[in-house]
């Protein structure tokens, strides 16, 4: 389980990039890059980091399920996740 701290600002950091989305599109077609640097940092979709939804790990994402390998692996061989099943062959 990841820290709460991380989860809470990974999460301040994706409502961060909605909020701007609009302004960067606009200024990104305009070409104003000093308008851009002026923008928060979190702005940027770049910052934001794919967590598992179920425990907050960050390292084995899959991206498909939105969660992480360890729990996908748990998940299906538990049979909680359809049409997925073990590979046998």
């Amino acid at each position: 389980m990841a820290k709460k701290a991380w989860i809470a600002r990974n999460k301040k950091r994706k409502e961060t990039v909605e909020k701007y989305a609009e302004k960067r599109r606009k200024l990104k077609e305009a070409g104003d890059y000093e308008g851009l640097q002026k923008l928060p940092r979190d702005a940027s979709p770049t910052r934001v980091r794919n967590r598992c939804n179920i425990t907050g790990r960050s390292r084995g994402y899959v991206g498909k399920y939105g969660i992480s390998r360890i729990k996908f692996r748990e998940l299906a061989l538990a049979g909680k996740i359809p049409g997925v099943r073990k590979a046998s062959w």
